[in-house]
């Protein structure tokens, strides 16, 4: 199976020297290049690449601005000309970083955490509408930076305009209404409990008869949400209650 690869560098030269290692690898498939976030974010929506090699430091918008763009982020292995860049990218849940210009040895390493990841996931990336469990979201809260898949998170909750996104024991937030999150999640999986919060049913703990006909959840993170008595008696039917 072809891994597709898009670049997205603004130095020619480093995105000759990344066209050249790709080529060494069969099982690679360059589908496109950009210069800058914009061209960028455009070709990751015509193409829907497996991998993402992605310049951190662009003029007028930087990598995390492109990631911020993308409903699902691919695969994506940071390349960098500067350290203090390369160890953020590392903190920000990347795949990989690739210092510039890139040894074919540091190359390969990347290649192979491309491969077992890949491995791991059930589903490709697809034009479909819905996120799959495996899918990405980039997620920036004022310095910090997180790659999350789908199915690490437990719920969602508005909070004004925006939404707190939880995981693990994370509670950024995320730069988007809960209705235009609700549109993109699996609906095997996610389910909106009120009017405030979407739950991931596979982190409810435990079911309470609430008061008035509605249910409480108990999550595996300790949160509580109260489900509306009209969610209530769809969550039954839904887990066959």
């Amino acid at each position: 199976m072809k891994i597709r690869a898009v670049i997205v560098e603004d130095s020619r030269l480093a995105r000759n020297e990344l066209k050249e290692l790709i080529k060494k690898y069969d099982e690679l498939e360059l589908v496109g290049e950009a210069e800058n976030v914009d061209n960028g974010y455009d070709l990751i929506q015509k193409e829907t690449p497996d991998l993402l090699f992605l310049d951190i430091n662009m003029p007028e918008k930087d990598g995390f601005e492109l990631l911020e763009m993308l409903d699902e982020v691919p695969i994506t292995v940071f390349t960098t000309a500067f350290d203090e860049y390369a160890i953020k990218s590392f903190e920000y849940n990347a795949l990989d970083y690739l210092l510039k210009p890139v040894s074919e040895k540091r190359f390969a390493m990347a290649l192979d955490k491309v491969k077992a990841q890949l491995a791991g996931n059930k589903e490709k990336p697809s034009k479909a509408k819905k996120l799959s469990e495996n899918s990405q979201i980039f997620i920036k809260d004022g310095e910090s930076c997180w790659l999350v898949r789908i199915g690490e998170i437990s719920q969602f909750e508005i909070v004004g305009n925006y939404t707190r996104v939880f995981f693990e024991d994370k509670k950024p937030l995320l730069y988007k209404s809960l209705n235009q999150v609700e549109e993109k999640l699996p609906e095997e999986s996610f389910f909106r409990a009120n009017r405030q919060q979407i739950i991931n049913t596979n982190y409810v703990e435990n079911v309470v008869p609430w008061f008035n006909g509605k249910l409480k959840l108990k999550m595996k993170n300790g949160e509580e949400v109260e489900v509306s008595r009209r969610q209530s008696y769809i969550f039954k039917d839904k887990m066959s209650l």
